[in-house]
């Protein structure tokens, strides 16, 4: 369970579009404003938890399970290895967001890539793996949802406490290097509990 846990705040916190979105909100004291545009994020998380959580379980013999598991390892190594590479720029997502809606979250979180890279590898693999079924699936995907509406929110409000110190990519770098290393952690973590030992098996 704390491999989940640990996947999800690795990935759905490291500065992103959406998170970056939030950070600019805060900045700009607007955290308020755009509540319902965090909250649309985190629903579409749910929607996509949801979705691919019992689709995932039906499709997904537990024979393959050790493969599969190895893809979303290497895939997630490849995530930290993108998380250190990326140049973060606050600036690139300063555009007017004045209007940011509970619609424009659901509709870009649907959209962004990145959805998908926290989503599926929870729901197809370590949902399975950890014997998450049935309503389960339901309760799961909604506490993560709820973790997926606090990282832009968080960013939001460390935006309007820090004000404009935080715009500095030095400090993004470094929060990104702590993400990038707990990927890794996960990436470890379910290579040897769900590849390695199944395979020695």
């Amino acid at each position: 369970m704390s491999e989940i846990f640990a996947y999800a705040i690795g990935i759905m916190y490291t500065p992103g579009p959406i998170n970056l979105l939030g950070l600019h909100s805060g900045l700009n004291k607007r955290t308020y404003n755009h509540l319902g545009f965090f909250i649309g994020v985190g629903c579409a998380m749910l929607i996509l938890f949801v979705f691919l959580g019992y689709l995932g379980r039906q499709v997904i013999n537990p024979h393959i399970l050790p493969f599969i598991s190895f893809a979303g390892c290497s895939y997630i190594l490849y995530v930290a290895y993108k998380v250190v590479k990326s140049n973060v720029n606050i600036q690139e997502a300063a555009y007017d967001d004045n209007q940011l809606s509970f619609r424009d979250g659901l509709f870009m979180q649907l959209l962004n890539p990145k959805a998908l890279v926290a989503t599926l590898p929870i729901s197809t693999i370590q949902f399975p793996s950890a014997g998450i079924t049935g309503e389960a699936i339901l309760l799961w995907s909604f506490v993560l949802a709820v973790l997926a509406f606090g990282a832009p929110t968080s960013y939001s409000i460390v935006g309007s406490l820090l004000g404009k110190k935080i715009e500095n990519p030095k400090y993004l770098r470094v929060f990104n290097y702590l993400m990038a290393a707990l990927l890794i952690y996960v990436s470890l973590a379910i290579g040897y509990e769900h590849v390695l030992l199944p395979l020695i098996k």
